[in-house]
């Protein structure tokens, strides 16, 4: 379960840092509405409880002045039953209304726009649409996926791609894979740069290398999805999932 309160505000701004959205993110990214996390994901576009509950990253509203009701309440029953724990929170739950600028309103653009195959079509796309239509993020998401850089922006939209058809565990080893590479600056150093421009010297102004998203081809992108051929660098070994009946419960 999912709660999030009127304070909440979740975003994946990993592009913008010359990462990718990780800890599992093309996982749940890629299972929400539409072409929904491919939006979130590349954009790092920061969402309210509202949206999250909308579009499927949250299962609960839970008001922040209730919050403390709902722990009492928990605490009083010792069961994990998930039907049981669901009907508490249900009680303290809300459905929030999304805001009138809410890029969830014009699901119909992003799935339009974010299902293009490569980046490059998916920013010509989006500029294509935003001279009809006057909401203030689609401008957003052209700056953000323009100044984020174009190595995160190409293996980001794949890993969201391929996350569609796997496995939680499938889906980490795969970008564990790929955060070895970004780590040990295989391919492109834009991470290390991406950290001086934004946490360190906060210049906000990283120079990417290659610099254009025409610049980083397919060959490139393809490695950063292989095993890092190096004996010290092994792949990422997740321990066998057990099941207890009914006390296991995924709700990803």
């Amino acid at each position: 379960f999912r709660v999030v309160t009127d304070s909440t505000v979740f975003a994946m701004p990993e592009t913008a840092l010359g990462l990718f959205p990780d800890i599992g993110a093309s996982y749940f990214l890629s299972r929400l509405l539409g072409f929904y996390g491919e939006y979130v994901g590349l954009t790092g576009v920061r969402l309210d409880a509202a949206e999250m509950l909308a579009c499927g990253l949250a299962t609960h509203f839970v008001p922040s002045d209730r919050l403390s009701l709902l722990e009492e309440s928990l605490k009083k029953v010792d069961t994990s039953d998930p039907f049981a724990i669901c009907g508490i929170i249900d009680q303290y739950s809300q459905q929030p209304s999304l805001k009138e600028k809410s890029a969830l309103n014009r699901l119909e653009i992003i799935n339009k726009c974010f299902s293009k195959k490569t980046v490059e079509e998916i920013i010509a796309s989006l500029e294509q649409e935003a001279p009809n239509v006057a909401d203030e993020w689609i401008a957003s998401a052209i700056q953000s996926m323009r100044k984020a850089s174009p190595t995160s922006m190409k293996i980001s939209l794949r890993s969201i791609r391929e996350g569609r058809t796997q496995t939680v565990g499938e889906c980490l080893r795969r970008e564990y894979r790929m955060v070895c590479h970004v780590m040990r600056g295989d391919f492109s150093r834009d991470f290390f740069e991406g950290c001086r421009a934004i946490l360190l010297d906060r210049d906000r102004n990283p120079k990417w290398m290659p610099p254009r998203l025409e610049e980083v081809h397919d060959e490139v992108v393809e490695k950063y999805f292989s095993k890092v051929d190096d004996p010290e660098w092994e792949d990422l070994d997740l321990p066998p999932r057990r099941s207890h009946g009914r006390r296991l419960v995924s709700k990803l």
